[in-house]
């Protein structure tokens, strides 16, 4: 028997993403394990999604430009969309691809306090 895959804050997975409704971000698409480790009694993480970069993005301050590396496993720029912050169940997580450095999730978690409206303490 193989143990339940248990993702880790700063790893970047594929994850199926429907059904979905409205403008929510669809699809199966790769996103990063924002929630800390072993936080939660339920099989939740948060998660942030990821897409391909577009130059437009760069005015918006939710999104945190990726370059592809060996280590994250993306495979073109991309850029986290902390406005599509969702918690997810386990069962979403398809596949690990990498993972990202503290720095990077200290830069995404910065543009979700901006989503929700947290000021500096």
């Amino acid at each position: 028997m193989t143990s339940p895959k248990i993702p880790k804050r700063g790893e970047v997975w594929i994850v199926d993403l429907n059904p979905t409704r409205g403008a929510e971000i669809q699809k199966q698409r790769t996103a990063v394990v924002l929630s800390s480790d072993g936080l939660a009694k339920l099989p939740l993480h948060i998660i942030v999604p990821i897409t391909g970069w577009q130059s437009s993005f760069a005015a918006s301050p939710w999104f945190y430009k990726l370059s592809p590396t060996a280590k994250n496993g993306l495979g073109k720029e991309s850029g986290a969309d902390a406005f599509q912050l969702r918690s997810v169940d386990r069962g979403r997580l398809i596949d690990k691809i990498g993972a990202l450095n503290a720095g990077q999730l200290d830069e995404i978690a910065y543009r979700v306090a901006l989503c929700i409206g947290l000021k500096p303490l």
